[in-house]
């Protein structure tokens, strides 16, 4: 129906990355009967999936800081969670991992 309606035929992209968050990317691949490489380029698709990798990296930090230096560790959290640069972000997770003081990590930041 949405193939043949002019006005809702944009809808079956939206509608197939909304299922691949609870259907298996192959299941709507064969429903929808297109490729999901058209999908993946689209700019929704992208953005989703860079917000969801910063806030995967966020939370490896969050555990990092606390797992190495308690709570004043997490002191640091309201300052890096303004940092929208992902590699910056990666870099920061480094620079805890390898840090021996909660000074080098301040330094970093």
């Amino acid at each position: 129906m949405l193939r043949a309606d002019e006005q809702l035929n944009q809808f079956e992209t939206v509608l197939a990355f909304f299922a691949t968050f609870v259907l298996d990317s192959a299941l709507v691949q064969q429903i929808m009967r297109w490729d999901m490489a058209v999908l993946r380029e689209s700019p929704w698709y992208r953005e989703i999936e860079q917000r969801g990798r910063r806030e995967e990296i966020l939370s490896n930090i969050e555990m990092s800081l606390e797992a190495k230096f308690g709570r004043d560790g997490l002191e640091f959290m309201p300052q890096i969670t303004q940092i929208s640069d992902f590699e910056r972000l990666k870099a920061i997770l480094r620079s805890i991992v390898v840090a021996n003081t909660i000074e080098e990590v301040q330094q970093v930041l």
